[in-house]
């Protein structure tokens, strides 16, 4: 059991569910304080649940990122939502987050048919409120809180970070007493191989946001700590056909070079210390299908 301070403690779980796309890990990063989640504008890239622990206080608040919830079409979705849920049921309260610019969309509007049904103290955030004008700001708030019985509601930009005192301040009053599972500072239960292998996976998406196939991974194979304080890293990204491994290579090396040295630079900032990395492509036909890919990177392989 980590060591705590001498104060009376809290610690608590907070589940952050939603559409895709809501802001869920630009709002987890916020509120830790440091990357710990993935941000993309492609859809679904957080695939697990991704645990990012800050401090209020004398209460250390777990934030539980979880794959945006959508209608599943394939396995992997399905896996996915799956997690999304599995992280609701077992945390201490659950945030939902609705995009004030999209408002009560088909997505959130499924999700709070199925959120009144789960027997956990409730909060809801709305986020991006830069993106609506506050008489649609006050009526979405109004709509959601008809539909589910929230306890607070939260108006924040993630981004510029409105609100996320306020936010932040209430949700470390709401944890239950009881000692720190963590130390002061740490600020996710991630490996960093497993975080390592995210941050390049984010890299794709950036470059490659149009041409980049959804079902593609990144493990790191080999960790190694050098002598004068280095490390070497080397990681495959896995896609499924030939012509996207020529995608993600790109002409002359050119785009898996470009991907490499931003997924290295970022790498090195978290980690304080020089990084080697190294990246290969591998095709893995219909790794999708393959139950030990899916432990790989943190999901229960759905059975049907």
């Amino acid at each position: 059991m980590a060591e705590t301070p001498a104060q009376a403690t809290r610690c608590g779980f907070v589940a952050l569910i939603g559409a895709p796309n809501a802001g869920k890990s630009t709002l987890t990063n916020a509120l830790v304080g440091s990357k710990v989640s993935i941000v993309s504008r492609k859809v679904q890239t957080t695939r697990t649940l991704v645990r990012g622990i800050a401090t209020h206080g004398p209460a250390q608040i777990v934030f539980v990122d979880t794959p945006g919830i959508f209608s599943p079409r394939r396995r992997l979705d399905r896996a996915m939502v799956s997690s999304a849920w599995s992280g609701a049921r077992d945390a201490d309260l659950v945030a939902m987050l609705i995009d004030a610019g999209k408002g009560l969309d088909d997505d959130s509007a499924t999700i709070l048919g199925r959120l009144a049904g789960v027997s956990r103290p409730k909060v809801l955030i709305l986020n991006k409120i830069d993106a609506a004008p506050k008489t649609a700001l006050l009526a979405l708030a109004k709509t959601t809180n008809e539909r589910v019985a929230f306890e607070a509601t939260f108006m924040v930009s993630a981004l510029t970070g409105d609100g996320l005192g306020d936010l932040k301040a209430w949700l470390a009053q709401r944890m239950p007493p009881g000692p720190w599972l963590y130390p002061a500072d740490q600020i996710s239960d991630a490996p960093l191989r497993q975080l390592a292998a995210e941050i390049t996976r984010e890299k794709l998406f950036e470059r490659l946001h149009q041409e980049l196939p959804y079902q593609s991974t990144v493990e790191t194979d080999i960790w190694k700590e050098l002598r004068a304080g280095e490390v070497r890293i080397e990681q495959t990204i896995y896609v499924e056909r030939e012509n996207q491994r020529k995608i993600v290579i790109g002409k002359g090396g050119r785009t898996i070079k470009e991907i490499g040295e931003a997924a290295r630079k970022e790498i090195a900032a978290i980690l304080e210390m020089r990084v080697h990395l190294f990246l290969f492509v591998k095709v893995r036909e219909n790794w999708g299908e393959d139950p030990e890919r899916y432990r790989a990177i943190g999901l229960e392989f759905p059975k049907e």
